[in-house]
């Protein structure tokens, strides 16, 4: 058992940005971490829901019908299937299955395969 994580201290680790680092598992699910700055690339998970929490900075999560604006403390939960584009200098904590590909239905320079994903 890997015991208790400090986000603070994982976000120390690293500065670069789109790039989730894997902080945690259970239950075939990944918590991570990621930093954000500007805008991200429109896609799509047909089979996993994302949750996105800003723990420093503002997202703004796009969707094709509306914006969701969200301050420290505040996540949001894009359903599978659903479209949408993060925007914003943000620190984000992510929970989702350990198949999500982070860049969804898009092959994009932003790309990282789940199996490729760092483990800080």
């Amino acid at each position: 058992m890997e015991g208790k994580v400090n986000l603070a201290q994982k976000l120390a680790l690293f500065d670069a940005l789109w790039s989730p680092k894997v902080i945690g598992e259970l239950n075939g699910q990944q918590v991570k971490l990621v930093k954000t700055e500007g805008e991200y690339v429109w896609h799509h998970h047909d089979d996993e829901d994302e949750l996105f929490l800003v723990l420093e900075g503002r997202l703004a999560i796009h969707l094709r019908d509306r914006i969701v604006e969200l301050l420290p403390g505040e996540f949001f939960i894009v359903p599978r299937g659903i479209e949408h584009k993060p925007v914003g200098r943000a620190s984000l904590l992510l929970f989702e299955p350990a198949s999500t590909r982070n860049t969804g239905n898009v092959d994009h320079r932003l790309t990282i395969e789940a199996r490729d994903l760092e483990r800080i």
